[in-house]
């Protein structure tokens, strides 16, 4: 069959967006990691499907598959993505839309100045809701945040690090380090990724604080690797820092891609993400 796409990013965490509403799509996780591969397939960090929404009161369904071919609840700046290109291509004339996903309904909605804010929804707090494992672990208090030590077992490594642990849809695990260039993801970012503490894995995030409402970030994805930019994770780091006492929203996040901007008014408020989406080109892949 021919699949036709379009490549799309969002501040260089890049997509394959597919349209499985005008032609028909089941791929195995096999296939959806040749699409995703860089030196055989398309090539990005995940896929983003828009499907017939099945929930009342939505306009779409989202569904997102990482890189290794896992589908997962949530992507952020896929959601720019997303809400950008059913514009583009016809199938909606809404500048907002409600979105159903795995995680729940999210609402993108384009801004005069071609920029893309997302409603993300109100970030989950509870440890076992993101999930973690918190059983038997003594957490820092710090702010109105509780800080929860992990054991990475890396060389040289003298105490544990200590995280934040929020849900975006997805789970996060963000730390604040003081020099975010400094830091070892490839070592450190899998041992995050995989730690037996989260039961379905997190996103590994590192902060670098630079004022009161601006941070520098890298993300280690679940799934994909460090990515360039990664949309919840700027929200849960927005989040972690805000609840430790150290931010101010809104809230400035720089990532190696390009920049977003994070609204929280506090607990119980959703997250508002604001950012760039960008059409790159679009093609036929034979399958």
């Amino acid at each position: 069959m021919k699949l036709h796409f379009t490549k799309m990013h969002g501040a260089g965490n890049d997509f394959i967006v597919i349209d499985a509403i005008n032609q028909q799509i089941d791929f195995t996780p096999a296939q959806w990691q040749r699409l995703a591969d860089r030196r055989f397939g398309i090539g990005a960090d995940q896929i983003l499907v828009v499907e017939k929404p099945r929930l009342p009161g939505c306009d779409f369904r989202y569904r997102i598959y990482n890189n290794d071919g896992g589908e997962v609840e949530q992507c952020g700046n896929g959601a720019r993505a997303f809400v950008k290109f059913v514009s583009e291509k016809g199938l909606s004339n809404q500048s907002s839309i409600r979105v159903e996903t795995m995680a729940g309904v999210i609402a993108p909605r384009l801004e005069p100045d071609g920029s893309i804010t997302v409603d993300m929804g109100a970030p989950v707090l509870e440890p076992a809701l993101v999930p973690f494992d918190a059983a038997d672990l003594a957490g820092v208090a710090e702010g109105s945040d509780t800080l929860w030590p992990l054991d990475l077992a890396l060389p040289g490594q003298t105490a544990p690090v200590l995280v934040s642990v929020v849900s975006m849809g997805n789970p996060h695990a963000v730390q604040v380090v003081d020099d975010v260039d400094a830091q070892d993801l490839e070592q450190s970012g899998p041992r995050i990724e995989h730690h037996p503490r989260f039961p379905r894995r997190v996103n590994a995030g590192y902060m670098q604080i630079v004022n009161r409402q601006h941070v520098k970030l890298r993300v280690f994805e679940r799934g994909a690797g460090e990515t360039l930019a990664c949309g919840t994770g700027a929200c849960a780091a927005a989040v972690a820092g805000i609840l430790r006492g150290r931010l101010d929203s809104p809230v400035r996040i720089s990532a190696r891609g390009g920049e977003l901007s994070i609204a929280w008014q506090g607990p119980g408020h959703p997250v508002l993400m604001t950012g760039p989406a960008v059409t790159v080109f679009e093609g036929t892949i034979e399958l």
